[in-house]
Order: C-alpha cells, then structure tokens, then sequence
C-alpha cells in the first residue's frame, strides 16, 4: 500500500469514527438530535403522507404544534435539507413545503414506527399501568 493509499485508509478510518451517534462530541449525534425532535418527525410523516403542504395545512396536520415550532422545525428540516420551501410570486405569497429526496428516504423509515406506535399504543398503556401498580408505595 503505498503512503498516499494508507493516509486515505487512515482518513477514512477517521471519518467513520467521527461519524458515530454514540460518540458524545460527534457531529452526527448533534444531527440525531435534530431530526429526533417530535414535530420534526410528525411534519415529515405528514409530508410524505399527504404530499406538499402550506404552513397553515401543516399546523392543522400536526395537532398541537405552535406556529414557533413549526416554523423553527421546518426551518431546520429544510437546513438539513429534507424539506423544500417554495414561495410563489402570488398575491399573497403562496408558500408551500415539500419533501426533498433525503427527506423522503427519512420518512420512509420513520412512517412506519408512527403506525407501529398507534398499532402498540394500547399495550404499552396496559404495560405503564401494571409497571405503575408494581413500583407504588415502593
């Protein structure tokens, strides 16, 4: 292996170590975090549902979240760049978020753990409930 091959091995043996969500300092973890955030995956479990989407049909969508949330949510969405804002020279500006391709591949994984949730929900309640009655008066 010549010098220049072991100090791209080298490189990228580095590379994958600072890519590690486990990894306290890693930027990736930072990134996690982001994307982990509640209305960051019920907005684009909604957007890959139901398609492009204006803000107010969004806030609708995902009940409960304030316009704070969702405009700081979707702004780090389209940072990462999983969502697409598109302002339309209308009178008044139409302004419509869609899905973008790493956006789309994202929610493909996390659409179905959204089903799998509403599909378990009434057993982890039955199972807080019996974990609940165990740990009273304990």
């Amino acid at each position: 292996m010549t010098t220049q091959e072991q100090d791209h091995a080298g490189a990228g043996a580095a590379q994958a170590q600072e890519l590690d969500v486990f990894a306290q300092l890693c930027p990736s973890r930072a990134v996690f975090a982001e994307l982990a955030d509640k209305w960051s995956m019920l907005i684009l479990m909604g957007l890959d549902e139901f398609g492009p989407q204006r803000f107010s049909e969004l806030q609708r969508g995902v009940d409960g979240v304030s316009r704070k949330m969702l405009t700081q949510s979707l702004r780090s969405l389209e940072r990462n760049g999983l969502v697409r804002r598109t302002v339309y020279p209308e009178t008044p500006p139409r302004v419509v978020y869609d899905l973008l391709p790493l956006g789309r591949e994202l929610a493909a994984l996390v659409s179905p753990v959204g089903r799998w949730t509403e599909e378990r929900t009434g057993q982890m309640l039955a199972a807080r409930e019996e974990f609940d009655r165990a740990h009273a008066d304990g």
